[in-house]
């Protein structure tokens, strides 16, 4: 029987699988360092955003979805 792949616990947490099979995740940017950011570009970073085409199978394997 040929083993299973182990999802990246890590990737799981941060992103989630939608009902149409994209994967949205949070943006980077907004942990520490606010003070030089401007208030639009911090309103903008609270938001949640779609994993790019170019990234998502890898983010499929990783979640092993």
């Amino acid at each position: 029987m040929a083993n299973k792949m182990k999802s990246h616990r890590g990737a799981c947490k941060r992103m989630k699988l939608t009902g149409s099979g994209k994967i949205k995740r949070s943006k980077a940017f907004k942990g520490h360092i606010l003070t030089k950011k401007t208030a639009k570009r911090k309103r903008g970073l609270r938001k949640s955003t779609v994993v790019s085409s170019a990234d998502h199978k890898r983010m499929l394997r990783a979640m092993a979805k």
